[in-house]
């Protein structure tokens, strides 16, 4: 599961190393704890390459009510051509997450510790997600939203937790950004974990249980 991100890259910056045409819509401030039904930066496959930001937490077009958003923060890569929620978005509706790091908690320690996963040189993480338009039966109102999606561990994450996001590389991207559908041949292939080597990771406090807290002090290390 990946239930928690940060995002400290400024929207200049992120548009900068995602070679963007420019940003649609930002954040209006760096966090450290982001949670989800909170807004995500997301670049949609609508062929713009505009940095953008929408809901955490899929809801289906065919939704009756938001609510289902809150199961639909994650999609497993293994199921996510099969899923009724998640198939068709896979073949029309995909999009980038972009991100600086995510946390994950060592379910093995009690209490259970928490970690932060990044890049080692702080550069910005394009995870690969999947977005959908939802228009409010009662209010008209239209929510953009968005999950993404898990595979299983690589080396570095597998004594922490069973599983990752999945990080697409330049080339992954670019396919993952196609406009046009695609079939899940050509996708499903990209949903691995991505490689050791760029990453790092280390214990931070327990303070980044609790959603209130969203300052810098959620990704200080705590020393070993």
């Amino acid at each position: 599961m990946c239930g928690r991100v940060t995002v400290r890259t400024s929207p200049a910056q992120l548009v900068a190393e995602l070679e963007l045409a420019g940003a649609r819509a930002t954040l209006e401030r760096a966090r450290f704890n982001l949670c989800p039904t909170q807004l995500l930066p997301v670049v949609p496959n609508d062929g713009a390459r505009l940095l953008d930001v929408f809901r955490w937490g899929l809801i289906p077009s065919w939704a009756k009510d938001a609510s289902i958003g809150n199961k639909l923060i994650n999609a497993r890569g293994e199921t996510v051509a099969e899923k009724p929620s998640f198939r068709s978005a896979l073949k029309r509706r995909r999009c980038l997450v972009v991100v600086d790091g995510w946390y994950e908690w060592k379910q093995s320690t009690k209490p259970k510790t928490p970690y932060f996963f990044h890049h080692r040189d702080g550069k910005p993480l394009a995870l690969a997600g999947l977005w959908e338009e939802w228009t409010a039966p009662d209010t008209g109102e239209v929510l953009r939203t968005c999950t993404i999606i898990t595979t299983g561990p690589n080396a570095l994450m597998a004594p922490i937790h069973d599983r990752m996001p999945v990080i697409l590389s330049p080339e992954g991207q670019s396919v993952w950004l196609r406009p046009e559908p695609q079939e899940a041949s050509v996708l499903l292939p990209l949903l691995v974990p991505a490689p050791e080597a760029p990453l790092d990771v280390y214990e931070v406090a327990r303070g980044v249980n609790s959603p209130a807290n969203d300052s810098p002090e959620c990704v200080a290390r705590i020393a070993a």
